[in-house]
């Protein structure tokens, strides 16, 4: 449910039907930051290629990182769909309260555990303050083990999230408990 005209499953010509097709099958249903893209398939089949490859492709990154990065960038821009969807991903990997609580106000980030401390500050950082970044930047998170191949994964989440936050908030995508809740892990 957005501000703009969707198309609904049962509604959908071929190209789009074969995409509503596979998310149901790979993820179990057709989330809604996906169906604001429905007046464009090919949008949306660029945008759902791009998501699975950077939050479930091979990557030193962990899935609860790549996760905790999502509602981190998505707190930071006050996207209330985002930091809900990807809270109740990260419940998955995360059974804390308190962190998860911390990851989704993007407060009290230096308290955790380094290596998610500084994956998800400099993740806020670049988000709020992307000219403010530097080589050094980098240099606190070699200190805690991520590769170039990492920097540059972390990097490409944090920018797609940015980019789908936009998205949500202007065209008020909308979520419910029950459009949270029952997604597969693929």
């Amino acid at each position: 449910m957005s501000w703009i005209d969707e198309v609904e499953v049962a509604d959908a010509d071929e190209k789009l039907a074969a995409i509503y097709a596979d998310l149901i099958q790979k993820r179990g249903k057709v989330s809604n930051i996906l169906k604001v893209h429905s007046l464009n398939p090919d949008a949306m089949g660029n945008h759902l290629d791009l998501y699975m490859t950077l939050m479930f492709g091979k990557s030193g990154l962990s899935r609860a990182e790549r996760e905790a990065v999502a509602v981190v960038v998505s707190a930071t821009n006050d996207c209330d769909y985002c930091v809900n969807h990807h809270t109740e991903a990260l419940r998955r990997y995360i059974k804390d309260d308190e962190t998860l609580d911390m990851l989704a106000s993007a407060d009290g980030l230096e308290a955790l555990e380094p290596r998610l401390s500084n994956i998800v500050r400099h993740a806020e950082k670049l988000s709020s303050a992307p000219v403010a970044m530097t080589e050094s930047d980098l240099g606190e998170l070699r200190a805690v083990g991520l590769t170039d191949r990492d920097i540059l994964d972390l990097t490409l989440i944090v920018g797609y999230f940015n980019f789908v936050n936009r998205v949500a908030m202007g065209l008020g995508v909308q979520y419910s408990a029950e459009e949270l809740s029952g997604y597969r892990d693929e």
